[in-house]
Order: C-alpha cells, then sequence, then structure tokens
C-alpha cells in the first residue's frame, strides 16, 4: 500500500531512540524528509546517520528541551516547514502518589504534557496556513488503564486523551487531522526502566525487572508502533481524527489464558 507520504517533511520529536526513532525510520522509508527533536545531539547525530544510510532523505536534527515552552515554540518556528508533528518526547517516572513528589511530577509533565500541548499550539496554525496536515501523538495505554504504580503517567495520558479528541473533533474544519496512538508495553530501553522501577517496589530488586515481563499478551516492538504512526499520518487515514487507536496486543482485553 502506496501512503503517499514521499516528498513530505515531519517532526518526530524523542526521536533519538525507541519508539520515535523507529516512528523517523519508517517515515524515512515512506519517502518522509525530517526534522529529529531530542535533548541529546550525539544521540541525534547517530540517528541521523543510519537514517541517511539507507534513505534518501533530507534529514535535520534539533538538539532541544522541549519541557521549555520558548523551547518549542522556537523548535516549532525552525520546522515551519513540515506537513506532519509526532509528538513523541516525554518519560514519566513509574511509582505510586507518595513516591512521585511534585517535583518530578511537574517536571514530567512539563516535558510529555505541556511539551505535546505547546508544540500543537504552534504548530496547528502553520498547517493550518499551508492547507492541512496532521498531527500524531503517542501516548500509553496507562491512559485508559490507570494504575495506582503509574500514576503521574496514568493521569498524564489520560489528559493527552483527552486533549487529542478534544482538538481532532473540530480540527477537519482547518484540514488538521489530530490522532494519537496508545502502546502497550514496548520492548525498549523505557520498558527496562519503567520494570527495574516495579522490581525494586514489588520485589525488593530491581534487577529481577525481567520476571515482570508478561508472556501473555507478548510484548511489542517500535517497529509495530511505527507503524501504526506512519498509517495515522497518511491520506489513507485521512478519515480518522479526534481518535485515540490502542496498540497493546489486546492487552487492555486479556482477561487471562482460558
Amino acid at each position: 500500500m502506496d501512503l503517499h507520504l514521499r516528498g513530505k517533511t515531519a517532526l518526530v520529536t524523542g526521536a533519538s531512540k525507541g519508539i520515535g526513532l523507529a516512528c523517523a525510520r519508517q517515515l524515512a522509508e515512506e519517502g518522509c524528509h525530517l526534522h529529529l527533536a531530542s535533548r541529546t545531539k550525539a544521540d541525534l547525530e547517530r540517528a541521523k546517520e543510519q537514517i541517511q544510510s539507507r534513505h534518501n532523505v533530507s534529514v535535520t536534527v534539533h538538539p532541544v528541551d522541549l519541557s521549555n515552552g520558548d523551547a518549542a515554540r522556537s523548535l516549532a518556528a525552525a520546522c515551519s516547514d513540515i506537513d506532519i508533528l509526532v509528538n513523541n518526547a516525554g518519560a514519566i517516572p513509574a511509582g505510586d502518589l507518595q513516591t512521585i513528589d511534585e517535583a518530578r511530577w511537574r517536571d514530567a509533565w512539563n516535558l510529555k504534557v505541556f511539551g505535546y500541548i505547546n508544540l500543537c499550539r504552534a504548530v496547528y496554525p502553520v498547517l493550518k496556513a499551508k492547507g492541512g496536515g496532521v498531527i500524531v501523538n503517542v501516548l500509553g495505554a496507562a491512559g485508559e488503564r490507570p494504575t495506582w504504580g503509574y500514576i503521574a503517567g496514568s493521569a498524564g495520558n489520560a489528559s493527552l486523551m483527552a486533549f487529542t479528541r478534544g482538538m481532532g473533533g473540530t480540527s477537519l474544519v482547518d484540514k488538521v487531522r489530530i490522532v494519537a496512538c496508545n502502546p502497550g508495553l514496548i520492548s525498549t530501553e523505557r520498558m527496562e526502566t519503567m520494570l527495574r522501577a516495579t522490581a525494586k517496589d514489588k520485589l525488593g530488586d530491581a534487577e529481577r525487572w525481567r520476571e515482570l515481563i508478561p508472556k501473555q499478551p507478548p510484548v511489542g516492538t517500535a517497529e509495530q508502533c511505527a507503524d501504526l504512526v506512519a498509517f495515522l499520518a497518511s491520506d489513507r487515514a485521512s478519515h480518522i481524527a479526534g481518535t485515540v487507536v490502542t496498540i497493546d496486543g489486546g492487552a487492555a482485553h486479556f482477561a487471562g489464558v482460558l
């Protein structure tokens, strides 16, 4: 299936590793030119080299801390040529209400929750002025299945689900589509970090994190998420707006082996 993405330009945040890097690779495979943003320049340069060694697309890197609103607005201004925004930056820590104090909670939300909001606010009028575009927010399944042990992330993702639906419900009048996906447990460095925190809390030993990886449903891959993001960003999904798509192998409905 041709996704009709060739020649378009996408900004991917959190693009130096994990789901963000997989999204960048997949969009490049479809012929998209790229702006890649994350905090660490060296990681971005490695991602750029990997992508350009395989695909004939332009790649521009932007080392930036998106927890800073001014930095987010500057990034949007520097990427005024984009057709697609993939919001993916942010790693809200695991922990319960007593573990995640106010400072950690605010820091995490400044990057993921307000980072997404700030970029959407800045990019939306740019896309509207050029006649349309797509914003894909990569959230997390904890937003629809909140847990005590991931309280800050659950609440943050739920907020961004509502944000996506609220904006996307009317954005097609401006020919801008706003959609989101909710990955479940995905095999990334982020998964290991979160499971280590849970293992320390529940098992008393962070090194036992592998014991917490569920056998059913199986853990997903960053590439599976990237395939979904590329489709949602494409004209093939032109009638999908204000929607949050879950990609978790059925975990939201899994009740154990029969």
